[in-house]
This record gives structure tokens, sequence and C-alpha cells, in this order.
């Protein structure tokens, strides 16, 4: 038996490593000529570094990321505070502050002022309680109050960057998968972490090296083109310029971002309705006491991020600055950096990197629109975060689902 798996983004690098964990024979092919798909690195020419597409934030408890990262031998590629804490910034009112939540399950620190957002009560964060139940169908606004402090502070910027879609009208069901994974299981499953020194040495390039390493048989620069199916089974796979007959114990796993998907499989369901992503890099060293990581209320920037060597932004649920020039929105997202950061001086160099179907619009019309990972074909399964993992598209998803595509493909249940 051979595992072909299409498409080498994190899903499908996730397959590969699953399948090859097994010491089965692996095929890996991708269309473009470097692999990570949406999560990846490069060099950029115009600020003469290395940088990532976009900043990829995972939690300290997310299990999929870390059974992925000892699987490819990456350990300790990622970093972030010791303690769950995430730092804020209301750039209108000029006010900081610092949310501490507690180590374990029981949430004392909402017992505390100056643990908690600034302004809020306890009874605000019986929303999280609200959630924590299962609401087939229905949006955010419609299970908890959209206009606490609580909410504009805290849970609308936390859902917004989770979900890449305006929170009050996204899945009530993807926020509550957020709550019950980060908050319901306690503080130390909250740390955020960012991957050092960048997406490929984390998330990439050790995969890559551990599959080649282990004899799969990796293919940049390959993308299918059709799927031929016959007797409920896939039979064949047509490449540019050639096409390989699967033999009857073969398995395809199918990784491609879902309007591919869609054209390849015929009838298949997907999402239709995508949200995009704005990052920006600044090509300067942080100052030596930056957070790694804070959060903005009432700027254009949302999440500004303090790597070694530049300041990265991040700005979700972006459409309406898709169209916005370059120079335009540099000069905006510094402003929010220089506050953040107390920063003078001119603009640095910086580099706009737009995404403008970063991830499916996580509404309740379009989560009910992605697949299983099992497929009407017997030997054909899907993988990717836009499948129905019942997570929001994030990196512990497309893990998720593509663990989830191995085990179906070598015959688990």
């Amino acid at each position: 038996m051979t595992v072909h798996v299409i498409g080498a983004g994190l899903a499908g690098l996730s397959a590969a490593v699953a399948v090859a964990g097994r010491g089965e024979p692996v095929i890996l092919s991708e269309a473009a000529k470097h692999a990570g798909g949406r999560c990846r690195s490069y060099h950029d020419g115009q600020l003469d570094m290395t940088i990532d597409n976009g900043n990829h934030l995972v939690l300290s408890g997310n299990l999929a990321v870390d059974r992925y990262l000892r699987d490819i031998g990456a350990e300790g590629r990622l970093t972030g505070p010791d303690r769950p804490e995430f730092h804020f910034v209301d750039l209108q009112l000029g006010q900081r502050w610092t949310l501490r939540p507690d180590d374990g399950r029981v949430p004392w620190w909402v017992l505390h002022a100056g643990r908690r957002v600034p302004g809020t009560r306890l009874r605000d964060y019986l929303a999280l309680l609200a959630l924590m139940w299962r609401h087939p169908g229905r949006r955010i606004e419609e299970v908890v109050r959209c206009d606490t402090v609580l909410w504009e502070k805290f849970l609308r910027p936390l859902f917004l960057s989770a979900l890449n879609t305006a929170p009050e009208r996204a899945s009530a069901d993807l926020a509550g998968a957020i709550v019950r994974e980060t908050f319901a299981r306690g503080g130390r499953h909250m740390r955020p972490l960012v991957s050092s020194p960048n997406l490929a040495a984390a998330f990439v390039d050790p995969a890559l090296d551990r599959l080649r390493r282990g004899g799969a048989d990796v293919r940049l620069g390959r993308p299918l083109r059709a799927v031929r199916f016959a007797d409920g089974r896939a039979v064949a796979l047509a490449f540019d310029g050639e096409e390989e007959t699967l033999q009857p114990d073969d398995r395809v796993i199918v990784a491609v971002p879902p309007w591919t998907a869609e054209k390849l499989l015929p009838g298949l369901i997907v999402p239709q309705t995508f949200s995009a992503i704005l990052n920006a890099h600044f090509q300067i060293v942080p100052p030596p006491d930056a957070p790694a990581m804070v959060g903005l209320i009432g700027g254009t920037a949302e999440w500004v991020f303090a790597f070694e060597d530049r300041m990265s932004v991040t700005v979700s649920a972006a459409d309406h600055l898709m169209d916005t020039d370059g120079d335009s929105l540099t000069l905006l997202l510094w402003r929010d950096v220089a506050v953040v950061h107390d920063l003078t001086g001119p603009v640095p160099p910086c580099r706009i990197v737009k995404e403008k179907r970063a991830t499916f619009a996580a509404t309740p019309a379009q989560d009910a629109r992605r697949p299983a990972a099992r497929t009407e074909w017997t030997n054909l399964f899907l993988a990717g975060d836009w499948t129905d993992t019942g997570l929001p598209a994030t990196i512990e998803g497309a893990l998720r689902s593509g663990n989830r595509a191995a085990t179906l493909a070598l015959g688990g249940a």
C-alpha cells in the first residue's frame, strides 16, 4: 500500500508524518515549489530578511501541535511567557492591562480585579459558561451579550483573531470550542506561543527532513490536475505531464484548499465564503522590554508581535483593507505600533502581506458546509483546516485533520 498525500500545507504534512510514522510508504505532492501552504517563511528581498507570511499563534494546550512537533523532532521551537499572560492596550483611553489566568481549572483569577479586564465584574464572565454548551446553527450574538466591557476589551478581539470573522455573526459552536479547550482547562493550557525563529523552522523544514529521512517521496512543484474514479474509488491521479495509476490498496489524502478540492472532487460541498488577514512586518529591533504579543483595542492593528529582528502586526477579518495601498497601510499600522511601544523616529522599512482567502468565514452557514474526512470514495480522504474538525481554521485544526485522515487511510475508525 502507498498513501498519496496531495498538498504539503500543515494538514498534508501532518498526514504524511503520521502515515510515515506507521512505516507505510508515502508520496507527498505539492503544487507550489515550497511546502507549508499558508504557514510558511521566506526571504523577503525588500527587507533582506526572513519573514513569515503571517503571525500564527498557538496555545500551550494545543495537543495536536505538541504531538506534531514531537513527531518531527521540533520540540522547543515555540516560545512564549512561562505563565498565561495577555497584554492589552486601549489606544483610545491610553489604558494598559494584563490578563493573568490561573494555571489550574478553577478560575480564581476572575475574583481579583488586578488579574481580569479593567471595568469588568464577576458576572460578566458567565458569558464563558454560556459558550460551554453546544449551539448548533446559532451566532455568538444570539448566545452572549455583545455590549459589555468584557466583550469589547477581551472576548471580541479574542474571537476575532481565532475565528477571522466578525465575532457577532460568527458561529457560537466554534467559539465554544475555543472556550472548552482553553478557559475550561485552565491557564496552563492558555500560554500564547509563537514559532522561533520562524514558521518554517518550527513546522515545515523539520517535517520535510523527517519525511525524507524516513524514505518518503516528496515532490514539490507537482500540481494535481484531476482524479480519475471508477467503481466507487479513486483509480488514477493526473499531474502535469503524467498520470499515476493507483494500485487496489493505495490510499489518497487530499489536503488542498477548498476551492481546489471542489474542482477535483465532483459533488463535494465546501465553504464558499472566505475572510482576509493582513500582516505587516517592520524591520526594527523591538525595545528590550517589549512583550512578545500585545493586543490592541481601538486601533487598526489587533495584535503586535515582537520578534528578535522585527515587529509584526496582524489584522483579522481584514477584507475592508485589501484595496488600501501599501504606503497608506504602513503609516496606519506603524502609528499603532509606535503608540504601544512608545517609539519615535521615522517609519522603518515594511512589508505588507495580504491573504485574501486566509480562512473560511466562520459563520454558522459556512461551518455547516465543512465536509467530513471520509468521502464517498472508499480510498480517498480529506484533510485541511476547512474540513469538519470542530475547530476554527487554525494550526491546531489543520494538524488534527491530517491525523484524522491518516488514521482513516490506514484503516482506523
